[in-house]
């Protein structure tokens, strides 16, 4: 289960902040973000070498897309397309909200069930996949403030980690990239306690036995249109964000 947090400011310098926590089965290789494919020169993601795709995209338009799986959802399935290829779709696009009507009509049972998160500096889209046939894929704005996407619908109180964290991130002091400072964020992405009435699903930071859990992390930016001359800020943590530092991504 991944974790996307993301706070909308219309109007702030900075309009939109994104976090994500990475989880997966660890002997899954991937490369860090940079420009990866060739074909899309405009694209900075990370690389899933498995299936060539990617969890998290930033494109040059300005355009931040992210995948998370919904739950039971885990892992490639033979007839089904990777669910990694549509963050590099969505960021083909120039703006939010038509990467969002283009992927509201994707065929969903091609792909296992996914949650998506496409936003600029403008707007921002959930988009739901059950991965059902018969259904189809659903986009919804995402409304100005703070919200967190796991592999639950938006701001569900069902997810444990949603229950345990979602607050805390509300209360926290807001990232200001232009001076550096994502420290409150960033201690935030790597708390692994656990609270008895929320149970051991509530951690940011993922730890099991079984080889899957936080593999690495990030903390993305965009300015303001009118901030001429600014430039998306991204910092990756390549590893579980509670041991590894994060360091800035080359755009």
């Amino acid at each position: 289960m991944c974790t996307l947090v993301i706070l909308r400011r219309p109007g702030h310098d900075w309009p939109l902040i994104v976090a994500a926590n990475r989880d997966e089965m660890a002997d899954r290789p991937w490369r860090p973000p940079a420009r990866h494919w060739p074909d899309r020169e405009h694209v900075t993601a990370g690389m899933d070498e498995l299936a060539g795709g990617t969890w998290l995209a930033l494109g040059d338009d300005g355009i931040v897309a992210a995948i998370l799986n919904r739950r039971q959802s885990l892992g490639p399935a033979e007839d089904k397309r990777s669910r990694g290829e549509l963050p590099l779709e969505a960021v083909d696009h120039a703006e939010a909200r038509v990467a969002a009507e283009a992927l509201a009509m994707i065929e969903p049972a091609s792909y296992r069930s996914f949650n998506m998160v496409v936003a600029d500096a403008l707007e921002a889209y959930w988009i739901k996949s059950t991965g059902e046939a018969g259904t189809r894929v659903q986009a919804f704005p995402i409304p100005e403030g703070l919200s967190m996407i796991t592999a639950y619908d938006l701001n569900d109180a069902e997810s444990p980690r949603m229950r345990r964290n979602l607050g805390r991130f509300r209360a926290a002091e807001a990232p200001d990239p232009e001076n550096g400072d994502w420290w409150a964020w960033q201690a935030l992405l790597g708390t692994r306690d656990h609270d008895v009435d929320v149970g051991p699903g509530g951690a940011m930071t993922v730890v099991t036995d079984t080889g899957f859990g936080t593999v690495s992390s990030s903390l993305i930016a965009l300015q303001s249109p009118e901030k001429v001359g600014e430039t998306p800020r991204w910092l990756f943590a390549s590893g579980r964000p509670d041991e590894t530092p994060y360091e800035p991504v080359r755009l």
